[in-house]
């Protein structure tokens, strides 16, 4: 039987001659994204409303076809030019009331937002970069420098030990929250090398049985989440200080306060108290 979720998004950089009525726009001011107001999902802007502002655009950019709609993305820096039906929203606050399409879109759009922002000169001869017309990719006519979006691989690991979860208060995060421990790969490590790494700088204890669970691109501003699982080997908890101010073993009937649904982190949480039974969505 054919899986017609196989693949549902095609990264594009040259949009359609002329595809107006079935066209899906993502709409920023800085990090916040325009949606229609409403109390629960999160609606984006009909097609009528994006002529009527579309000459205040910035940054505007093709990013490809999700099934049979062709997505844009672009940043307006006059918000009191839009109409009071919508509303700016910070991303992050709203990830939990987007399913995870939704969300893959909107980071989609975000990244390429910001990374066109960040690339109007070469890095190398200073020279103004030039949009590829056959990949994502700015190329410098002087040089011939070529510049990709930047994507920072970073893992993030659910430690059990027994029907034990390890949680930790990061300084970052806001008061009383808990999560899992997490970090960014270091040039020329592995996977399971930064996972061992990561936890015993963070909390002083070692782990064994890692295993792969999922990735989630994460735009905050342009990490790719690679979750893993592993398993209590030895040692005691010892939260480093820096990063992590406190962090211990909870039951699932003992949690703290935790991320809200739409993170891999949330996945992960959720996976443990299903007692690992939760269906992984590819």
């Amino acid at each position: 039987m054919k899986d017609d979720n196989y693949i549902w998004f095609t990264p594009g950089v040259n949009p359609p001659e002329h595809n107006e009525d079935n066209e899906i726009w993502f709409i920023f001011s800085e990090n916040k994204l325009m949606i229609q107001e409403t109390e629960e999902i999160v609606a984006m802007p009909n097609i009528e409303d994006i002529n009527k502002y579309k000459k205040y655009f910035k940054h505007v950019n093709y990013v490809g076809q999700a099934r049979e709609e062709y997505c844009y993305a672009a940043e307006v820096s006059e918000t009191d030019i839009i109409d009071e039906s919508y509303k700016f929203y910070d991303f992050r606050s709203i990830v939990s009331n987007m399913n995870d399409e939704e969300f893959l879109l909107c980071s989609k759009a975000i990244q390429v937002i910001n990374w066109d922002k960040d690339n109007k000169f070469c890095g190398r001869c200073g020279s103004p970069m030039k949009n590829s017309d056959s990949e994502r990719a700015k190329i410098c006519p002087k040089c011939g420098s070529t510049n990709y979006p930047r994507i920072s691989p970073a893992v993030i690991v659910a430690i059990t030990k027994g029907d034990k979860l390890l949680l930790a208060h990061n300084k970052n995060f806001r008061q009383k929250m808990y999560s899992l421990i997490a970090g960014f790969m270091e040039v020329g490590e592995t996977f399971e090398q930064c996972v061992r790494r990561e936890i015993m700088e963070e909390v002083g204890i070692k782990v064994n049985n890692i295993k792969y669970f999922q990735s989630q691109p994460w735009p905050f501003p342009n990490s790719l989440m690679i979750a893993f699982t592993a398993e209590y080997d030895e040692g005691e908890i010892n939260p480093d200080g820096v990063e992590i101010e406190d962090a211990g073993w909870y039951s699932v009937d003992n949690m703290p306060n935790i991320p809200k649904s739409g993170s891999v982190a949330r996945k992960l949480i959720d996976w443990f108290m299903g007692n690992g039974q939760l269906t992984i969505d590819n």
